[in-house]
């Protein structure tokens, strides 16, 4: 098992390696921006499919469109750069408002992203696999499958670490960026210096409106949506400000400077991409089957709408040809791995939830390969998930998609006014004059960024919230209460845990016992395990805890000295942040030291009386003792330490010891006297 692990993911790699997984800008672009830079495949379809309901005379208008999705990227982008040298530990929108608004208001962003990460991973797959079936028919045929195994190899190769896996994807996303700005350059080229008549293979069918005559209101309202379905063209943007402390240093300068390149070739894609569409007479409807005209009939079932990009890759360098066949290659290419922006998002923002109590714990330490690999496997669940759940349509998928971003957004750049106010404010000292500018500044561009996207944020409510945007809130709703929930249940725990009686009330005595005892923390468990270990007839004691977190583990032997305990603490190395092999491999060699010994293990755990509470303790304990047990010459010992909620469990038992006691049934207390 260990040596197929091995192959899939490579050797482990040690926690003083980590250093050497820091991207460098060229890496870290593909990495982080490659769902913002993808989203130019799709966004124009967007605007065009919406304005198509009201016929191919809206199309005028897309230009006000492309311009203020434009604009507002720019502001957006600009924006992020102030959060970037603001909060460069990471945590993006999460930690901003954390900080400046509470732990609420920052659990409502991390909410919304979560679901914004597990969606990005979804429409990308999902517009991949779309634009993979116009060449391939087995992959028309199979979408849903061919998009879960898609998703299954993304895993994979993130779970290799983040600077393999951004190598991998720095080619195709690369070599989609050349051909987007090549098409669009020699697109432009044809257009204003050829004066080529270039032509979409659509641009002779025609077009039925599902809606006629419009009013005013409602003609306001279609192009409010339409805006606000290109305004995916903005996902992923938050990722490189999560992403921080994965840039090498100087770790802000580096990612300020890749969050600007990267939105220069966004807006410069997106423009170019829109503009060839116009001039190339591209036409979309929503429902091609039916709203597609060709030769004065429907397109009928058996058509598949190709997207605008693949439509503008025809008309500029000819349908079929090498060029277009390599624009269409490397766009549904990087549409699979645009996916990888949430795969290094969702487990960075989940890391540090779970450091926060938000989230299980498991989902705060990284892997074999320094990347955290629970988080990578949560976030393949969900979003294979959704994909089986929406059958790898993107038209309804993407209707979900940009609610949680500019929630996030909207948060973030209002926190971000906040905070600069409190600095003006002399929060952190007297501030200088050249600061202070600087300051004013920055503020400024943040609350008109603010003023965007809650601007954006209410039309995206309005104009999509029946089309499926409340399928988004849900899941914002479903993660608030379980982050809450888990939350609550941390907290309950620590303080029930708390040292707020005497050691003596604990049964500290002295005994003669010879045992290893495993400690990660000082609080009542512990001393419990403590206690009974002096009980037992054994030669030495020693108490033993695991580096994983070098800070947590010389905090740890500072409090143990404080307290004065009489059990000496050994600390283990846990270079690969493992804990199983270090601990098995030191009781193996206390074995080998005293092989005519037995060596008792003592392990403290929680007693929970909820099944859903067990996936949030005891993991740990679990996989030892399946080690442990197998080790000849080794006992291992649990030390129970009953949570309150511990007593729904002993009733549940009570109830059914009452049950199939001796003689219930003849009571009438038993399973027969439910019988009618």
């Amino acid at each position: 098992m260990d040596g197929a692990k091995r192959v899939l993911l490579g050797r482990a790699l040690r926690s003083d390696a980590l250093r050497e997984t820091l991207l460098r800008k060229r890496v870290a672009l593909p990495v982080f921006a490659s769902d913002p830079l993808s989203s130019v495949a799709y966004a124009p379809g967007e605007v065009l499919l919406i304005l198509s309901l009201a016929g191919l005379t809206t199309y005028r208008h897309s230009w006000w469109i492309t311009l203020a999705i434009v604009v507002l990227m720019i502001t957006v982008v600009a924006s992020y750069r102030q959060t970037v040298h603001a909060y460069p530990n990471g945590g993006g929108a999460y930690e901003v408002v954390s900080n400046n608004f509470g732990r609420r208001a920052g659990m409502t962003v991390a909410s919304a992203l979560l679901v914004d990460y597990v969606l990005t991973v979804a429409v990308s797959v999902s517009a991949g696999v779309d634009n993979l079936g116009s060449a391939v028919g087995f992959v028309e045929r199979n979408e849903v499958l061919c998009a879960v195994v898609v998703i299954a190899v993304l895993m994979l190769l993130n779970l290799r670490g983040v600077k393999e896996s951004g190598t991998f994807f720095a080619i195709p996303t690369y070599a989609f960026v050349i051909g987007v700005l090549g098409t669009v350059a020699w697109g432009g080229f044809k257009a204003l210096v050829l004066d080529d008549g270039m032509r979409a293979p659509t641009a002779d069918y025609e077009v039925t409106p599902e809606q006629t005559g419009l009013g005013a209101w409602a003609m306001a309202f279609l192009l409010l949506r339409a805006f606000s379905s290109g305004c995916a063209a903005l996902t992923g943007v938050e990722a490189i400000s999560n992403g921080v402390p994965a840039f090498r240093e100087p770790k802000s300068r580096n990612a300020a400077a890749t969050l600007a390149f990267m939105g220069a070739i966004a807006a410069t894609m997106f423009l170019g991409v829109m503009s060839l569409a116009l001039y190339t007479d591209v036409h979309m409807a929503e429902n091609p089957a039916h709203d597609l005209i060709i030769d004065g009939e429907p397109a009928g079932s058996g058509y598949h709408q190709d997207p605008v990009i693949a439509q503008v890759g025809a008309a500029v360098f000819g349908s079929g040809s090498v060029l277009f066949l390599y624009l269409a290659a490397a766009t549904a290419l990087v549409l699979f791995l645009a996916a990888n922006t949430a795969y290094n998002g969702f487990p960075v923002l989940g890391s540090i939830l779970a450091q926060d109590r938000y989230l299980p714990r498991q989902l705060h330490t990284r892997g074999d390969r320094l990347a955290f690999s629970n988080g990578i496997a949560f976030l393949t669940l969900l979003a294979a998930l959704l994909v089986i759940a929406f059958r790898a349509n993107v038209n309804q998928l993407i209707q979900l998609y940009i609610v949680g971003v500019f929630v996030s957004f909207s948060f973030s750049q209002s926190g971000m006014v906040r905070h600069w106010n409190r600095l003006l404010a002399g929060e952190n000292g007297p501030v200088d004059a050249a600061a202070r500018r600087r300051m004013v500044r920055a503020r400024a561009l943040n609350g008109f960024g603010a003023i965007l996207c809650v601007v954006v944020l209410v039309i995206v409510l309005i104009t999509k919230f029946s089309h499926g945007a409340w399928v988004s809130l849900v899941g914002m709703a479903l993660f608030y209460a379980v982050m809450t929930g888990i939350r609550r249940h941390y907290d309950r725990v620590a303080e029930e845990l708390a040292l707020d009686i005497p050691d003596e009330d604990l049964g500290m005595r002295p005994s003669q016992v010879h045992v290893v005892v495993l400690v990660s923390q000082i609080h009542k468990p512990t001393l419990r395990a403590l206690a009974y270990a002096r009980l037992l007839r054994s030669d030495s004691l020693v108490a033993v805890t695991i580096a994983v977190d070098p800070d947590a583990a010389r905090e740890l032997k500072a409090q143990w000295r404080r307290r004065k305990l009489d059990v000496p603490l050994k600390v283990l190395d846990a270079p690969y942040r493992e804990i199983t092999h270090p601990f098995v491999a030191y009781v193996k060699e206390l074995r080998r030291a005293h092989p005519n010994d037995v060596v008792s293990v003592v392990l403290p755990e929680y007693v929970v009386g909820h099944w859903y509470e067990a996936l949030l303790h005891n993991q740990s304990a679990l996989r030892l003792k399946a080690r442990l047990l197998l080790t000849p010459g080794v006992t291992v010992t649990s030390v129970p330490w009953q949570l309150d909620s511990a007593e729904a469990a002993r009733a549940r038992a009570k109830r059914r010891s009452e049950l199939h006691a001796p003689g219930a049934v003849r009571r009438g207390t038993g399973h027969r006297s439910r019988r009618p």
